[in-house]
């Protein structure tokens, strides 16, 4: 079964290990060290993430070591910057609005 990556990134456990495995190739016993859960836990979000292509697999002997994929962390930061865009440009109109009200009342 093919898994949304929103729905992916919208547990906040998720979201902490992929910020663990961005630094550093991880083992699942070492994620579940930094969280107050088990290893089963922890392997069923990593199956999820790895289901939505969002981290990757690579044996090393005995152990599994979980890493980030760039690739699509590429695909949710360009689903995110067209709304960037929007905020930047409202924020944008808010500053000139401010500036002209706080010019009036000099």
């Amino acid at each position: 079964m093919r898994r949304d990556i929103f729905q992916a990134i919208a547990d906040p456990t998720r979201r902490a290990i992929i910020t663990l495995i961005a630094l550093q190739a991880m083992t699942p016993n070492a994620l579940a060290e930094n969280f107050h859960t088990t290893r089963q836990s922890v392997s069923k979000h990593l199956r999820i993430l790895t289901e939505c292509e969002l981290v990757k697999q690579e044996q090393k002997g005995r152990e599994i070591y979980y890493s980030l994929e760039i690739e699509k962390m590429k695909e949710i930061d360009k689903w995110i910057a067209q709304f960037r865009k929007i905020w930047e440009t409202r924020f944008n109109q808010l500053d000139k609005v401010l500036s002209t009200i706080k010019k009036q009342k000099k």
